[in-house]
């Protein structure tokens, strides 16, 4: 008998809480036809919550987040509430869960479906087979470094001062992520900084090669730097497997990366805390796409992202490999079977809206289970 798990779900604003109903289906069947055994909460967080409770996000929720095994996160922003003070904007919500939660490792997959090869902006023999996990420092480097912040000078004019620290501590912690997941994968780990120009980066650097040669000498370790490897990811993506990087470059990079895939609709995340006492550690999953208020509502968004993100869930945090690989093969098969939602559309498909492509996915998820 499987264990029981706590799952937190935070379905958002916008269209959130139309991409959660789809996963709710995913998770229905796992029930019925997988053994999966789940104590889950749902509460409101964002403009929802502002709606509600005058609050971004409440303590109780945070407490619930802090209990559960797993949050799957939907998505945070309403228009409605650009008026609001800096501290009460939707978007304060997943800022708070990072934080209180001591998520410092945020893992972006970018993977090109073969359905959807020609989606991406590059030739398809570039990104054919495209498989990268961008490994991303959340809480630490020039977003949360001090001193900071912007100063008149004695001649009245201004200067703004953002400062990039990083202690071994919060490197070492963060490239064991990276090399754990190489291990599982093809076994290659990219470390990214600009050790020429920076200290920080020459630390970085440092401590990396040091994790490595005492604890993962079975992993084959590149560095590169930042410019030199947004260059890369343009002319020869296919040569990475695993990257690691601060908290400012992984923001570039993670993004240039999922343009690679053709659609930014299709790619899930998570945000991984550290090992706890008890072998458990506190993590978030989310798609990367936005809430998409100019959509919400109208049924056509796609949820296949928000599935994803519940599969890398059942693998990170519930130890479910095999019903995680059984979600990504559904969602390939369905897109093999030339169904798209808009944002993937093209020419000769059959275009659907956000539950009929759910629907797809649990459909095929009966057909590979036999």
């Amino acid at each position: 008998m499987s264990e029981t798990k706590k799952l937190l779900v935070l379905p958002g604003d916008g269209i959130g809480p139309e991409v959660m109903r789809e996963v709710a289906k995913v998770v229905q069947w796992l029930q019925a036809a997988r053994g999966l055994k789940l104590d889950i909460a749902e509460e409101l967080v964002g403009g929802a919550s502002l709606a509600k409770h005058g609050v971004p996000i409440r303590d109780e929720v945070i407490a619930l987040a802090k209990e559960a095994d797993a949050v799957l996160f939907g998505s945070v922003g309403d228009p409605a509430w650009a008026h609001v003070g800096f501290d009460r904007r939707p978007e304060v919500a997943i800022l708070r869960l990072r934080s209180e939660l001591e998520l410092f490792a945020n893992l972006r997959p970018a993977k090109v479906f073969d359905a959807l090869v020609d989606a991406s902006t590059l030739k398809p023999d570039f990104v054919r087979g495209l498989d990268i996990m961008i490994v991303r420092e959340t809480v630490g480097g020039i977003y949360f470094g001090e001193p900071r912040g912007i100063e008149t000078l004695p001649d009245g004019s201004r200067r703004g001062v953002n400062t990039e620290v990083y202690t071994t501590g919060e490197i070492e912690r963060v490239a064991r992520v990276a090399f754990d997941l190489a291990r599982v994968r093809r076994n290659r780990v990219t470390s990214i900084e600009k050790c020429n120009v920076m200290e920080s980066g020459l630390l970085w650097k440092e401590v990396v090669s040091d994790l490595r040669e005492r604890v993962y000498p079975d992993v084959e370790l590149t560095h590169m730097l930042a410019d030199n490897c947004a260059m890369q990811l343009v002319r020869n993506p296919l040569q990475f497997d695993v990257l690691v990087t601060g908290n400012l470059f992984g923001d570039l990079l993670s993004d240039l990366a999922a343009m690679l895939t053709g659609s930014l609709g299709m790619l899930p995340s998570a945000t991984l805390g550290a090992e706890q006492a008890d072998g458990k550690r506190h993590a978030l999953y989310e798609p990367i796409h936005g809430s998409a208020p100019d959509i919400a509502g109208k049924g056509i968004a796609n949820p296949l992202a928000q599935i994803l993100s519940f599969a890398m869930l059942l693998r990170y945090s519930f130890g479910r490999e095999a019903d995680a690989v059984l979600i990504e093969t559904a969602v390939s098969n369905v897109l093999a079977s030339g169904l798209r939602t808009a944002d993937i559309m093209s020419e000769g498909m059959a275009r659907v809206g956000t539950s009929v492509m759910g629907d797809a996915v649990v459909k095929e998820l009966g057909k590979l289970a036999g």
